[in-house]
């Protein structure tokens, strides 16, 4: 399900965002910008009129030339980035299964368990949207990092000491997910800020590798050290991964020109103008209404999927984490197929096919449920697929929205997008603790299958069939008619 100069000859600018776009996509996250440009779709505001054109903010130092492998500065960051992302991983495997077999969770409780890891994007998504573009991202970055890893070390100290329990767990989530609120969108917006515009897709490249062998290799690890020194201590490790991030980020350079105090709007406005510049683009509507439909029903599918593996299906945490691990593979082909197959159909039809793909699989999880005795190799192949068709789709969707999004939006923009598509999953997930109590475990998984298979509609009934190449700032708002 991750995140990104002067005008001179628009002709010229509008090859090079389109070649850009083609090398993010070859497995990127991607964070390509069109240049500094007047908004048309902003709605006329008086405001405006005495605000800077992007075009005469000063000039960035210049990042160092040649190969990034050689610029030291980008090396601290991402190292710092492999490590924690890994991290992540194992405490994601870890949470649950503290809280399924050593606490004895309910459904519902497990139900709020995930929805407190993402209640933030809900509750202070958009704010913090507009408070990021106000700050240092990379101040914004080191703060997060030390606050996640303070809270998940009281797991292991309450367990330590015989007091943990569930709402525990659901507490220290909470916090976590504040952080990470604040932690992603400035992630997604700090690499312009770090390398030139020609390195931005070989930094996106790197950083998203990295996370997708973090996704292989984490699981697997988790769960191994889950079975060795216990699911308490095992999130320990994670913790440890922050406070490195967070001194790979203070040795780390940016060039992000501190904000003029005195060109702030009111929060309500700024709130506004993100949430104004996402659902006026046709396309990035129906793109944020596949995600948010599909990621709701996702969570409504997937909440329950501990008990059902861990408790009924008696799965060990190794081989919970031997799905994921897999799974993730199935990301790393994706991101490494996703060139070859934009080059081959176009970015756009990439779009409606990955949904499609992702979508149809989904039903795969309930009829593992159903085949108990084949449910191992079902998951796997349903989990590999899913993860290779959701990359294709977001290295495009989000390569896609970055370009076509000012640079003084992109703070906005990304919470914007992330309050709805990941907002709807606090809800799904509390919403799937009820279902599963009120109906079982299989019966939700069907509900959230079929809502699942619905979301690929936004996207499939669209115009992205009709042309090979996303539109970029200049062509979105005429790119295609609703239908």
């Amino acid at each position: 399900m991750s995140q990104s100069p002067d005008r001179a000859d628009d002709a010229d600018v509008d090859d090079m965002i389109l070649a850009e776009a083609r090398a993010e996509a070859s497995g990127t996250s991607a964070a390509a910008r069109a240049d500094a440009a007047a908004d048309a779709d902003q709605p006329d505001d008086p405001a405006d009129a005495n605000r800077p054109d992007d075009r005469t903010l000063p000039s960035r130092p210049a990042a160092p030339v040649g190969s990034l492998w050689r610029d030291r500065n980008f090396l601290t960051l991402w190292s710092g980035q492999a490590l924690s992302q890994f991290g992540a991983q194992i405490a994601e495997l870890a949470i649950p299964v503290l809280a399924v077999l050593l606490l004895n969770a309910t459904e519902f409780q497990v139900g709020a368990l995930n929805a407190a890891n993402v209640a933030a994007f809900l509750l202070v998504g958009l704010p913090a949207g507009a408070w990021i573009d106000r700050m240092r991202k990379r101040h914004v970055m080191i703060v997060a990092d030390l606050v996640r890893a303070a809270a998940l070390a009281l797991v292991p100290l309450l367990w330590t000491m015989g007091v943990l329990e569930v709402w525990h767990l659901i507490a220290v989530a909470v916090v976590v997910g504040v952080a990470t609120v604040f932690f992603d969108v400035s992630y997604q917006s700090i690499v312009p800020s770090l390398v030139r515009p020609d390195q931005i897709a070989e930094a996106n490249g790197k950083l998203q590798s990295t996370y997708e062998l973090a996704n292989i290799a984490g699981p697997g690890i988790g769960g191994w050290l889950v079975g060795v020194i216990a699911a308490p201590l095992a999130v320990l490790a994670t913790a440890g991964t922050y406070v490195v991030s967070a001194i790979a980020l203070m040795f780390t350079r940016d060039h992000e020109e501190a904000h003029d105090p005195t060109e702030r709007g009111p929060i309500l406005r700024e709130i506004w103008e993100g949430l104004h510049f996402v659902f006026t683009e046709k396309l990035l509507r129906r793109i944020v209404g596949t995600t948010g439909t599909s990621n709701f029903f996702n969570t409504v599918s997937t909440t329950l999927l501990p008990l059902f593996l861990l408790r009924e299906l008696g799965f060990s945490p190794a081989s919970l984490g031997l799905i994921f691990s897999l799974a993730a593979v199935g990301g790393l082909l994706g991101a490494m197929a996703t060139p070859h197959i934009v080059k081959r159909i176009g970015e756009a039809r990439a779009i409606p096919i990955s949904a499609l793909g992702f979508s149809f699989v989904a039903l795969l999880l309930p009829v593992a449920a159903l085949t108990p005795s084949i449910a191992f190799p079902l998951l796997v192949a349903q989990f590999f697929v899913m993860s290779f068709t959701v990359l294709l789709y977001n290295i495009t969707q989000v390569t896609f929205r970055q370009r076509i999004t000012p640079p003084r939006l992109l703070g906005r923009m990304n919470a914007s997008v992330r309050f709805v598509v990941w907002g709807v999953m606090p809800i799904a997930a509390l919403l799937a603790g009820a279902l599963g109590t009120w109906l079982g475990v299989v019966p939700t998984m069907w509900i959230g299958a079929i809502g699942q298979l619905a979301s690929a509609a936004f996207v499939v009934f669209a115009p992205f069939w009709t042309v090979r190449e996303l539109p970029d700032q200049h062509t979105a708002a005429s790119a295609g008619d609703d239908g």
